[in-house]
Formats: structure tokens, sequence, C-alpha cells
């Protein structure tokens, strides 16, 4: 039997504060402020065109991605479209409430601009932070992927945990479906945008969600990868 979820005993309906909007960066890390609109060099291209295109990659090639190339697709994914002088959190893909329960996490490999590390884009600020520069990163992520090889490959991987309890303050049981459609909302939009500068991605669901969870720092519980996807410049294979 379905329980029904008595929205009127959530955290927001007893007056309990909103929780946090983003994860602060830790004492003594320093912002990476990325470009901006007025830096993205990215073509015009058709929505009917990116939509007919999209398609999951899994052949990359060696060249690096540029900075602002990633910070235009982390802003499609994540960033703020607008703001007002009472609400400050609405962002270029849709959230249930606009609750945003969502971090996104980079593993750089090959950035332009960027050490090979582990950082988190700040959406208020549109800005990285980095959280760690783990050894043997590339094998890392395909052991963390099942043994996927091509995960290693990659320039950069983008990895979305979620904070459940941002949903939960006012949803409750009812925030597991949400967060993951939130999931699907932003890995569609970092496929379309990809289209628009010409690089390629691949969403992957298949992972050990301990082994990703404790390469990215968190506790698996009021944190925990819920999906991610490769991005990198598409290798042009020869005709054979």
């Amino acid at each position: 039997v379905r329980k029904r979820v008595d929205f009127s005993r959530t955290a927001q309906n007893l007056g309990m504060p909103e929780p946090p909007r983003q994860k602060p960066a830790a004492a003594g890390k320093a912002r990476i402020l990325l470009p901006g609109p007025d830096a993205w060099k990215v073509p015009a291209i058709g929505l009917e065109e990116a939509i007919a295109r999209r398609r999951s990659h899994r052949r990359f090639a060696a060249e690096p991605l540029a900075l602002d190339e990633l910070a235009f697709l982390l802003w499609a994914t994540q960033g703020l479209r607008a703001t007002t002088s009472s609400y400050e959190n609405f962002r270029t893909v849709p959230s249930a409430g606009c609750r945003h329960a969502l971090e996104t996490y980079i593993a750089a490999l090959r950035v332009q601009g960027l050490d090979k590390a582990l950082y988190r884009y700040l959406p208020h600020g549109h800005a990285l932070v980095e959280e760690a520069r783990p050894s043997g990163l590339e094998k890392r992520l395909v052991e963390a992927t099942l043994g996927q090889r091509f995960c290693g490959t990659a320039a950069a991987t983008l990895v979305w945990t979620a904070v459940p309890e941002r949903m939960e303050w006012r949803y409750a049981e009812a925030s597991y479906k949400v967060i993951a459609i939130d999931a699907g909302h932003a890995c569609q939009s970092l496929y379309l945008a990809c289209e628009a500068v010409g690089c390629g991605t691949c969403a992957v669901a298949a992972y050990d969600q301990e082994k990703l969870d404790r390469l990215l720092g968190i506790d698996g519980e009021d944190e925990f990868v819920v999906y991610l996807a490769l991005l990198a410049v598409v290798a042009i294979l020869p005709f054979v």
C-alpha cells in the first residue's frame, strides 16, 4: 500500500529554515571565476538541429576542452538565468519547487587553464572551487564506473550529486522522485548545449556508489552521486 505524503508536516510547513542553496566553499579555498556570456564564443544553432544531432559519444580526441566551453556547459546545466529582489535561485534547468538539490562536480583531466583535479561548480557566483587532487584520477574514474574504460578518456567528467535535504524541506518522502527527474533535466540540457559548442558527451548511470562517493569526498547519505556525463572533443575516425 502506498503511503500518502503528509505535506502539512514538511520542514517548510513547520517553519524550519530553508537549507543553503549551494554548498559553501570550504574555508581557505579560493574561487576560480569562470568566463561569462560576454566571453563565450558559442555558435548559433537552431533548436531543431540540436535535437536532431543529439547523440552519445564514447570515442574522444586527446585535445583539451576550452575553459569558456566548460563554463558555458556548466551554466547551461545548473547556472543562474535570472534573479529577483526576493529570490535568487532561478536556474537554466527546471527543478521541482525551484529547490535545485543537485551539486555539480568536475573531474578535469584536460581543460585549458585548469590543473588536473576535482572541482565543484558554484552557480551563485559562476565559479569553481577546487575540492581535491586525487592521484590516478583517470584510473579511479574507470574503477568507479565498473570498468568502463572510455570513462577515463574524456577531457572532463561532470558528476551530479544530490543534497536531499534541499528537496525534503518542501517535499518530504516524495523528494526521491523529483531529484531523479531534476538530474534528467540537467543532462538533457547538457546534450543540447554540447551540440552548440561542437563537443561530445555521454551520460553514465552505471557506477559503484561507494567508490564514486568516496572519490568526491562525500558521505553517501547527506550527499550522494546520482548521475554523471563525460565531456570531450569528439574523435574523428578514419575511413577504412
